[in-house]
């Protein structure tokens, strides 16, 4: 049996990325809106992810992208990140054990207050002040 040790490596990131997105497209609440905006991009969609975590957790600076922007006009609320939270945290949890595992679920919570407080706003202001 594999020992549970801390994210320390790109090989790190990407099983976590890999066995998080899996969930999330077979996820009730979160496959439709994953599924329907990435389609056939789930590649392309899964390197992104792997630089930014690895930007994020390693210290490897590999992304250079702007994360909100993307999510910015998504059909989503506070349940959506709630549930994407709760996957999140799970699947580390499983993986992982230590503080950089720790520094991704505490990254991870505060993403999602960040960008449901901002998909608000721009929500209330019907996007005008969007990027």
């Amino acid at each position: 049996m594999e020992s549970v040790k801390d994210i320390s490596t790109l090989d790190d990131v990407k099983k976590l990325v890999d066995v998080f997105y899996d969930r999330i497209r077979m996820d009730e609440l979160l496959a439709p809106i994953f599924n329907g905006i990435i389609k056939d991009r789930w590649p392309q969609h899964l390197n992104t992810m792997y630089t930014f975590w690895q930007t994020v957790l390693l210290g490897e600076h590999t992304y250079f992208g702007s994360p909100f922007v993307p999510h910015a006009k998504l059909p989503i609320d506070h349940i959506h990140f709630q549930s994407w939270l709760k996957l999140f945290n799970a699947t580390v949890d499983e993986l992982f054990v230590g503080p950089i595992a720790n520094e991704a679920k505490w990254r991870a919570d505060k993403m999602a207050i960040m960008f449901e407080t901002k998909i608000k706003h721009y929500q209330a202001t019907d996007f005008r002040n969007l990027m």
